[in-house]
């Protein structure tokens, strides 16, 4: 029965074009807390979240950004700070992490954008 959007336009998780779309994650680092975004190829915001700060919350993270699409790169805040665990585990896990430098305002616009 034909839908009203196509699989491609479809924004669940689950959809065959949401596993195979390139996505960017960004992550702001708190002593406590990390808050991921993430972005499609257009730059469109598919989600935020927020995880703990520890080492069972970075494989959480990593699989929220998955869930989306295939994670082509993350940008972290504070690589070598609060985000220097993330950036460890993600760099293990053959995720290519680019640090965002903490005054960056597009990054601060991505992560509370709606």
């Amino acid at each position: 029965m034909p839908t009203l959007f196509g699989a491609s336009e479809r924004d669940d998780g689950s959809s065959m074009a949401a596993r195979k779309r390139k996505v960017t994650g960004g992550v702001d680092t708190q002593r406590r807390t990390h808050h991921a975004a993430v972005v499609d190829q257009t730059g469109r915001k598919l989600g935020d979240q927020q995880f703990p700060a520890t080492a069972v919350g970075y494989p959480q993270l990593l699989a929220w950004l998955r869930a989306f699409g295939t994670v082509v790169k993350v940008g972290v805040e504070g690589t070598g700070a609060y985000g220097a665990g993330l950036a460890r585990y993600l760099t293990s896990q053959k995720i290519t992490v680019v640090e965002v430098d903490t005054n960056t305002h597009i990054f601060v616009c991505l992560i509370t954008a709606e």
